[in-house]
């Protein structure tokens, strides 16, 4: 009976954000106060609480986590720096004399900076601000520009380095040993977040491909929705001055994680680094810009941190209450085995997807579940992209889905909400064929992993 009582708490919670409260406080707040229900009616054990200390000493003490604030710092810089804006310029001459190009620069920009910052939201909110109104300028029809800009903001998801990569190659690392242990496997493996991301290359490359195919499609079959753009060439000079550096920034991020002379941590550290000196050598850093890069910086990291805390209360009672035994149970009773367990969790994840950040849904959800399907046998790598990409169709698909809020916060009024709804449906069907041929071939994430450790 006790157990069930773990359930009412996630219903809570579930309820009191759809409310709008504060996620973290949320999420601490309930667990504790139906702890200390449990602990006067006799059906929780205090014990539980003392292991509370230890356990958020070490997340705050995880090494892993400092590439959070770095990363962030990195994007924020290349977002206030108008380096990302420079470098959307930039490529829009590149490719915009063709049909459809001035939508393939923004795929291409979009999947730099999503990476980079890792947030669907202020992906979605700058590209929103910087591309919507010239491609809407440029003859675009409306729909296939709101449904580029809303897709290409949710790739922060999978195309490595993100955050939520990070975060998930965190908590998946621990589930894998939790999953060992369970399994009397006492010198357990595990797995970092550079397996994570290089996991993630083939799939998210794959989408950005699939992404500019339907572009170049669209705008062959319907030539007057994907103008060329009226804008003359750039010279040389000046365009390899707006896209050699930031390109050159992220290629020494991502390439010295793939090649195994950092790790994501460090290679963050010198993502921050290259950026300020990018922002400084382009005279676009000043003390009250740096002053506003720092202030974002520390929020959206404070806000990170803060959820990673009360989540990590939350799975303690809910553990406390005999959850974890239960979603076993329930897991290990369906048909089906492993593939049809990990099937109704995506299920589950996509539609909590409508009502939580990934943030949420990686420190409460997967910490639950993901323990019992690598029990299971499954590779975490393939369970981390999958979770990602899933997580990526739900903030993309309507009605909720947080990407089209975020764009219909800063777009005209003249662009019908309905107009983006429309526009999003392509592209959901393609990272729905993507994740379907990562059901079928795993060897799409797992494959270049193993490559690179032999």
């Amino acid at each position: 009976m006790e157990a069930y009582i773990s359930l009412v708490m996630f219903a809570v919670v579930c309820l009191a954000l759809m409310l709008g409260y504060p996620v973290a406080f949320t999420l601490a707040g309930t667990a504790l106060a139906f702890a200390a229900g449990g602990i006067i009616g006799g059906v929780f054990d205090p014990a539980f609480l003392s292991a509370l200390p230890g356990r958020l000493f070490g997340t705050i003490g995880n090494t892993t986590l400092i590439a959070v604030p770095l990363f962030i710092f990195m994007g924020v810089i290349l977002e206030k720096s108008r380096v990302a804006e420079e470098l959307l310029t930039s490529m829009a001459r590149v490719f915009g004399r063709a049909r459809g190009g001035l939508g393939i620069s923004v795929i291409v920009v979009g999947m730099l900076l999503a990476a980079s910052t890792g947030i669907v939201g202020a992906t979605v909110v700058t590209m929103g601000l910087l591309s919507l109104p010239s491609m809407l300028r440029g003859g675009y029809s409306p729909t296939l520009a709101a449904g580029t800009i809303c897709a290409t903001g949710t790739l922060g998801q999978i195309i490595p380095p993100s955050i939520a990569l990070v975060l998930l190659g965190d908590v998946l690392s621990n589930a894998y040993q939790q999953a060992q242990l369970s399994m009397n496997i006492y010198n357990p493996k595990t797995v970092s977040v550079g397996d994570l991301f290089i996991g993630a290359l083939i799939p998210g490359l794959l989408l950005v491909l699939l992404y500019i195919l339907y572009l170049l499609l669209h705008a062959w079959l319907r030539p007057a929705s994907a103008p060329p753009a009226r804008e003359e060439p750039l010279p040389l000079r000046q365009l390899f001055s707006g896209l050699l550096p930031p390109l050159a920034l992220i290629t020494v991020v991502l390439g010295s994680i793939l090649a195994g002379a950092a790790t994501p941590t460090e290679a963050a550290g010198v993502g921050a680094t290259g950026a300020l000196l990018l922002a400084c050598a382009k005279r676009q850093m000043s003390l009250a810009r740096l002053r506003e890069v720092a202030l974002n910086t520390m929020q959206v990291t404070c806000m990170v941190f803060m959820i990673l805390i009360g989540a990590a209360v939350f799975s303690l009672v809910f553990r406390g209450f005999g959850g974890e035994e239960l979603i076993h149970g329930f897991f290990t009773q369906l048909p089906g085995g492993a593939l049809g367990a990990t099937l109704v969790v995506m299920a589950i994840i996509f539609l909590l997807g409508f009502i939580l950040d990934f943030i949420e849904i990686t420190f409460v959800v997967v910490p639950i579940v993901g323990p019992i399907l690598l029990a299971m046998g499954l590779d975490p790598i393939w369970l981390g992209i999958m979770i990602a990409l899933n997580l990526q169709t739900s903030f993309l698909t309507p009605p909720f889905g947080f990407a089209l809020f975020y764009l219909r916060g800063v777009a005209p009024d003249s662009l019908a909400t309905g107009a983006i709804y429309r526009g999003v449906v392509p592209f959901i069907i393609i990272q729905l064929l993507v994740l379907a041929a990562l059901w079928v071939w795993p060897a799409l994430a797992t494959w270049l992993p193993a490559q690179l450790a032999k």
